[in-house]
């Protein structure tokens, strides 16, 4: 049984930063793109960051220079450094594993406080 397990999630400051983990388990098939997602309360979920198994990494505009993600295959398990936070940062992040199916973990919330 596959099973994303995410942690990180909390309450900051604006200016502050947080570090999301997803570790994903009971996987079969090769992981090949893992991503970060967010939505935010009667937004449409939107793509954060993805990276490839080849380690190509891509960013949406308002997170660039601010947010870093990173995976360890040994551990199947991607990361979300988030930096510089902003109080429009705030959503509940998912992660997405994708292999021969697309996986998503369960969401942590994420809140910034102005």
């Amino acid at each position: 049984q596959v099973r994303l397990v995410e942690s990180g999630g909390g309450l900051v400051q604006a200016g502050g930063s947080l570090r999301l983990s997803c570790a994903a388990s009971g996987i079969t098939f090769g992981i090949n793109t893992m991503a970060w997602y967010r939505q935010g309360t009667g937004k449409q979920r939107e793509l954060v960051a993805g990276i490839t198994s080849g380690g190509r990494t891509s960013y949406t505009d308002s997170v660039k220079g601010r947010f870093t993600i990173s995976r360890d295959n040994a551990k199947n398990t991607v990361y979300l450094q988030m930096n510089s936070l902003k109080p429009e940062d705030t959503s509940v992040y998912y992660c997405k594993v994708a292999t021969r199916y697309d996986y998503w973990g369960q969401g942590t919330q994420v809140t910034v406080s102005s």
